[in-house]
């Protein structure tokens, strides 16, 4: 019963902030001051499903400006968790197939986010260069997920350049944020769900690696998000199995 309640709960909230949305971001469409409001808004729904997120994120980083944000992207909770760790200024790069998800597809396409299209490569690129040009422009900060996919329980994927060359063009910081395992974490039907961290760390200057460097800048990077995941991982409360809900 538990679980058909938060389902129902989550839809509505969905379809409420679709709605929302439309007539907030009217006045100004894909602005992206839209997306810090709404990424809010979504952490919120982290207590419809019982799970305890504790954000660590420095206050200095209101003041980040042009950065390029790396977060592992692990399944559909990402939406509750990482969220809440968006930043005023920023948006998201995410694959242009999500305006076409019901309901969340208007509020992401509308708060201002950038979509690319993966299969073209071309297409990608130019969005890409477009994406360095408003970073150095409107000092915007754009959250990435380099492994460009998700990773549904199998840790930290291996990364994808893209992120790297665009930090290098736009000669930004780099800031890796990480989030403790939610893979099988979320029982729809138990109470309490545990605990979720999600950690905002230093800036990594990118001015001491040139466009040769790329390959390595990449591997400092995941190294430094693998073993501040595992950290996490032994760090966190995980939920308490005979916790039920009975049906």
């Amino acid at each position: 019963m538990l679980a058909i309640i938060r389902i129902i709960l989550i839809t509505i909230c969905i379809i409420l902030m679709s709605v929302y949305s439309f007539f907030y971001c009217l006045m100004s469409p894909r602005n992206p001051k839209n997306t810090y409001h709404f990424a809010m808004l979504f952490a919120k729904m982290s207590k419809i499903v019982g799970l305890n997120v504790i954000y660590r994120v420095p206050k200095v980083a209101r003041n980040y400006g042009s950065v390029i944000y790396l977060a592992n992207h692990q399944n559909n909770v990402d939406m509750l968790t990482t969220t809440g760790a968006v930043q005023p200024g920023s948006v998201t790069m995410g694959k242009k197939s999500l305006v076409l998800i019901p309901f969340f597809g208007i509020i992401y396409y509308l708060t201002g986010n950038i979509l690319i299209d993966r299969g073209n490569k071309h297409k990608s690129r130019s969005t890409m260069d477009a994406v360095v040009d408003q970073i150095k422009k409107k000092k915007l900060g754009v959250w990435i997920f380099p492994e460009g996919t998700r990773s549904n329980g199998r840790g930290l994927l291996p990364f994808k350049m893209g992120a790297f060359h665009m930090a290098l063009k736009a000669k930004v910081n780099i800031v890796p944020t990480v989030i403790s395992n939610t893979h099988n974490q979320i029982q729809l039907n138990r109470w309490t769900n545990g605990d979720v961290i999600v950690e905002m760390m230093p800036p990594i200057d990118v001015s001491k690696y040139n466009k040769n460097d790329i390959r390595k800048l990449m591997e400092d990077c995941h190294e430094i998000m693998i073993n501040k995941f595992d950290q996490l991982n032994k760090e966190v409360r995980r939920p308490i199995e005979n916790n039920n809900n009975p049906d």
